[in-house]
């Protein structure tokens, strides 16, 4: 009698269960920080996501989530007012995609700035004759002001200095070239959209002396004596080019080490990463 009746509870219970309509969450995975990551793939509209995304956030709470970073690609761009009236804010952009962030807890967040800084490089390319590289940009700062400088630019994502030295060289002026070191450097501030900047200033060695100038940004470029380079007038002007031109003259008399790139084993890559260091220093410590 009572096994009867106890089937009789459990199919119930069973048919009540079927019966319960399940509540759809997002589909995440867990950062190292106790936080969920949200990459969104699929489209909908904007009032099913903001139910899926309230029942999401509650199934977090419970299980102690703090930060919530979700990703939306750039066709799901009409999501992004559901996500602001809920509490998120902008963490960064890229060209295919938005991150937004928020914060479950009721206490500060620890979500982590978006990055603060671009980083340059300026390529100093110095021949046997003591000539250096030198080009006149058909836009920027010293765009019309006949000033002859060494080829700068931005260091792509996921790019080495090293290597970055180098393609900067070979398009602006069509000259390849070897990274031996970097001299100097140098961190600015308020420079970018409100972002700091760091500028790498690289010696490099050419292995070719033939110039093939890329015309759209370049309107011209030679070799030029250092001696005729440190004397144009822009150098009184700016301490920061006399200062690297006093670096090259001591480099050239022994005086000064830079630093040399090492490639090293990765701890939280697949690539190999580089560690620059005064390589003669250490070489000199080690003996």
């Amino acid at each position: 009698m009572s096994t009867s009746i106890d089937s009789s509870l459990t199919e119930a219970q069973m048919t009540a269960e079927d019966q319960v309509p399940k509540i759809e969450l997002l589909t995440w995975t867990n950062d190292e920080y106790d936080g969920v990551i949200v990459e969104m793939d699929k489209p909908m509209d904007s009032a099913t996501f903001l139910s899926i995304l309230r029942a999401s956030i509650s199934h977090w709470k419970q299980l102690g989530k703090k930060g919530v970073w979700i990703k939306l690609p750039i066709y799901l761009a009409s999501l992004v007012e559901a996500l602001v009236q809920e509490g998120f804010w902008y963490h960064h952009a890229e060209r295919k995609y938005l991150m937004l962030v928020y914060w479950i807890p009721d206490s500060p967040d620890t979500i982590p700035a978006n990055a603060t800084h671009r980083v340059g490089v300026g390529s100093f390319v110095v021949n046997e004759k003591q000539e250096v590289l030198v080009v006149q940009e058909k836009t920027g700062h010293f765009q019309g002001t006949g000033v002859w400088k060494f080829p700068t630019g931005v260091v792509d994502e996921g790019e080495d200095i090293c290597a970055a030295a180098v393609r900067e060289v070979k398009e602006e002026t069509g000259v390849d070239a070897e990274f031996l070191e970097v001299l100097a450097f140098r961190q600015s501030h308020m420079s970018f959209f409100e972002k700091s900047d760091l500028f790498f200033v690289c010696l490099l060695r050419p292995l070719s002396p033939d110039i093939q100038i890329q015309e759209l940004e370049i309107e011209a470029a030679k070799w030029m004596p250092f001696d005729e380079y440190a004397a144009q007038p822009i150098m009184e002007k700016y301490e920061l080019m006399k200062y690297i031109n006093n670096i090259y003259l001591a480099k050239i008399d022994g005086q000064y080490s830079g630093f040399t790139p090492v490639s090293t084993a990765p701890n939280f890559s697949k690539k190999n990463i580089y560690l620059y260091l005064n390589a003669g220093g250490l070489k000199k410590s080690n003996s």
